[in-house]
């Protein structure tokens, strides 16, 4: 692939507040998303005081071919970690966080009980603190959704991450009508909690096909959507085939306002948790 555009090229501002974030996290022996999946905002975000925690571990059990977490086999889980998750949380006096997780096809639940219980962690220490929960597909199960769900997070989210067409390609493990039945879910199951999911650009889809993504988003009442460049973690992951242009970013943004949902992000650097409490704001009309 060529050389990455001017547009690609982020300039990283080095915080005070980054020395700080790092040690609570190595305090509290926690994992996050920022970290693990190589995210180019982690500057931005630890500067700024936020991350995205992942919880059930650092290993996943599928190998998408688009992420930089680990794949094996997981340790077994950690009872104590959601109440780590909450001292984090109090310690960083965060009004808003996000907690998402490896997949983990190998537990019972898919390990939505210990999403629960870090939600209920969380509401014990910081009762002010939104909750924002990007989970994974738990293979369809409904009982396992309603068990986050029951927790009341204020947004639920999960990506589709890619139009159908890449599926067997880019996420061979997860499919397509399956997440979106997911969203659709979260809205029967309570329909106070605002649902989200993302995109990454880049891999090959077409334009049209990214809009009809966004309209079967839609039509399962989907409030906020983020759209991002996908970038390459490593040669051993899928090639990016091609880099597109802030523009086009803003044309897909203007199609999903029209189409109805209440925030949308678009961009380059968009991550599906990246600013994630300022568009929940604004998906309220906060």
């Amino acid at each position: 692939m060529a050389t990455p555009p001017e547009w690609l090229k982020k300039r990283i501002h080095i915080s005070e507040q980054i020395e700080p974030m790092q040690r609570i996290l190595t305090d509290l022996e926690l994992h996050t998303v920022c970290e693990s999946a190589r995210c180019p905002n982690i500057a931005e975000c630890f500067g700024q005081g936020t991350a995205t925690f992942m919880i059930l571990g650092d290993v996943c059990t599928r190998n998408c071919r688009f992420c930089a977490v680990n794949s094996g086999t997981p340790p077994p889980l950690e009872s104590d970690e959601p109440h780590r998750v909450a001292q984090a949380v109090q310690r960083l006096n965060l009004g808003y966080v996000v907690i998402t997780s490896v997949t983990r096809d190998d537990l019972p639940d898919g390990g939505a009980g210990h999403f629960a219980e870090t939600i209920h962690q969380i509401r014990t220490a910081m009762s002010d603190t939104a909750i924002e929960v990007l989970v994974p597909d738990f293979q369809g199960s409904r009982k396992a959704l309603q068990t986050v769900a029951e927790a009341q997070p204020e947004v639920l989210g999960h990506n589709v991450e890619t139009v159908p067409s890449l599926y067997r390609k880019v996420r061979p493990e997860a499919k397509y009508a399956r997440s979106l039945k997911l969203l659709e879910l979260v809205k029967n199951l309570d329909s106070r909690i605002y649902t989200k999911s993302g995109l990454m650009l880049g891999l090959g889809e077409g334009r049209e096909e990214i809009l009809s993504v966004l309209e079967d988003l839609r039509e399962v009442g989907c409030n906020i959507v983020t759209l991002g460049q996908y970038l390459r973690p490593t040669k051993a992951h899928v090639e990016v085939k091609r880099f597109v242009p802030p523009e086009e970013f803003q044309q897909y943004k203007t199609a999903a306002v029209q189409l109805g949902f209440r925030a949308v992000a678009a961009g380059p650097f968009v991550r599906s948790s990246y600013r994630a409490g300022e568009f929940w704001e604004k998906a309220r009309g906060v």
